[in-house]
């Protein structure tokens, strides 16, 4: 793993373009990719903010890491082109990022996001302080290598803590890190299973992660000092 590029004084400016339905067209109509492993119900959260015009946004493109993941036919279903790039056809972390990096190329997105996406993704200079990821607890506590998914509820539930939560952050080269944006908490109650917990932190995922978006698009994050500063609406 090479050393993480220092997010340090990056400017995220509004990205102005055609609005989405009836959205102004003060507001950044910006062109997603998502990156997925599983079922998609992130993207299904996305979809829903966008016909719901709550997002000025468009998927413009969905890539998988797994042919059977339900997340690749859900976007070939809306339209949206969908691309199987599997892990293990790539020796290492470098091969299977350079294919992904490949073909968002071909889509120029303005933002990428990591949604339930299994692997490591090596985050190129271009996209530095472009992609984003969502991590269901509260960084720093309960994140890094092999903390996903119940992994991460069932280390919540065994060491006690009595909140959990999620975290929406810029993703550099180290796992779970980088500039946080967004956070959002839980109580964890004294009958929660991790599937229970799991739950009630996904409602907040299906807030905060839209939120980011529109945040970046509407050009209010600024990284300084390795920090994210949410700027006042104008």
């Amino acid at each position: 793993m090479r050393p993480r590029r220092s997010h340090e004084d990056i400017d995220l400016p509004l990205l102005r373009r055609t609005p989405h339905r009836g959205v102004s067209a003060e507001l950044a109509m910006l062109k997603l990719a998502v990156l997925l492993s599983g079922s998609g119900r992130t993207l299904d959260n996305f979809y829903q903010h966008i016909d719901e015009d709550k997002l000025s946004a468009e998927v413009a493109v969905v890539i998988g890491s797994r042919p059977d993941a339900l997340g690749l036919e859900k976007a070939a279903r809306r339209g949206t082109p969908a691309h199987c790039i599997e892990r293990r056809k790539y020796a290492d972390a470098v091969s299977f990022s350079a294919a992904i990096n490949d073909v968002l190329r071909q889509y120029k997105p303005d933002l990428v996001l990591l949604a339930g996406f299994m692997h490591f993704y090596r985050v190129p200079d271009e996209f530095a302080g472009k992609v984003m990821n969502i991590h269901p607890a509260l960084i720093p506590a309960f994140c890094g290598k092999g903390f996903y998914g119940h992994h991460v509820h069932e280390a919540v539930l065994k060491y006690g803590a009595k909140v959990s939560g999620c975290t929406v952050h810029f993703a550099d080269n180290v796992y779970d890190h980088g500039p946080i944006i967004i956070q959002r908490v839980v109580p964890v109650l004294e009958n929660d299973t991790p599937d229970t917990l799991a739950a009630r932190v996904f409602e907040q995922e299906c807030i905060a992660y839209p939120e980011a978006i529109k945040l970046f698009g509407e050009g209010r994050l600024d990284i300084r000092d390795g920090r994210v500063q949410i700027k006042d609406p104008h």
